[in-house]
């Protein structure tokens, strides 16, 4: 009786580890998918988290680029531009107000002058747009000035005359030359030309074929600003029309 009890006690302890067995085998098997899941969640996490980073991080980037471009092309560029300008304005200014004052313009052309009286006087005029003019203005056969100070004034003029050439035939043989520089000052409440300095001579032109004679003078004289100089000679028909003969300057030396 004892040995059967015994028995059955095994019996029943050996089906209970087996029932045992069975029943945690489908558990483990269900925990699985669990722990895969699991996994997976935390690795898609840590791809977002990774992405949601690197985005963050290129938009960090941009708003730091976009700053330090957007003044220099939308709101220093016309500072800039301007700046410049009044760099090129003044560096102007600064060069025209160092520029010595200086004028040489060569006679102008064609001439009429019809007068052939060696006693007539006229001023010779000259062209403005084939010479020099710095800080000294052109104006009616006269150089006016913009700037007080000591300049020297000085003019040449070349007469030629050539009987097969001539417009006019007339008597050469007693033929006076005379070149006169004067001064006009703005302070006179009527302008009265004062003479400067005068040159020439009286000459016998007995060469059938050609003659010419070059009167060239110069000085050194006081101006004021609008001051004016200018230029008459006598039997102005002659002229020579060669700007290389024929010119008018002045430059100022000193204050």
């Amino acid at each position: 009786m004892a040995a059967n009890d015994y028995r059955g006690y095994l019996r029943n302890h050996m089906d209970m580890e087996h029932g045992g067995s069975r029943f945690q085998q489908p558990t483990q098997s269900a925990h699985k998918p669990l722990i895969f899941g699991t996994l997976a969640v935390m690795g898609l996490l840590q791809v977002a988290s990774s992405v949601t980073i690197l985005l963050h991080l290129t938009g960090y980037l941009r708003e730091v680029d976009l700053p330090s471009a957007q003044p220099i092309e939308e709101v220093h560029s016309e500072p800039i531009i301007a700046d410049a300008f009044r760099d090129i304005k003044k560096k102007e200014r600064s060069r025209k107000k160092d520029q010595t004052p200086v004028a040489h313009l060569p006679v102008k052309t064609p001439m009429d002058f019809a007068s052939t009286d060696s006693k007539v006087v006229t001023t010779i005029h000259w062209n403005q747009f084939h010479g020099t003019l710095t800080k000294v203005k052109y104006h009616d056969g006269r150089f006016v000035m913009e700037e007080q100070g000591l300049y020297y004034v000085y003019a040449k003029t070349c007469f030629r005359y050539a009987p097969d050439h001539a417009s006019k035939k007339q008597d050469v043989s007693n033929v006076q030359l005379i070149q006169y520089i004067f001064h006009e000052s703005h302070t006179q409440s009527k302008l009265k030309p004062v003479l400067l300095s005068k040159s020439g001579g009286t000459f016998n032109w007995s060469d059938p074929n050609y003659n010419m004679y070059c009167v060239q003078q110069g000085r050194s004289v006081r101006l004021g600003q609008s001051d004016g100089l200018f230029v008459n000679v006598s039997n102005s028909w002659l002229l020579d029309p060669e700007p290389e003969g024929t010119y008018f300057g002045v430059f100022k030396m000193s204050t």
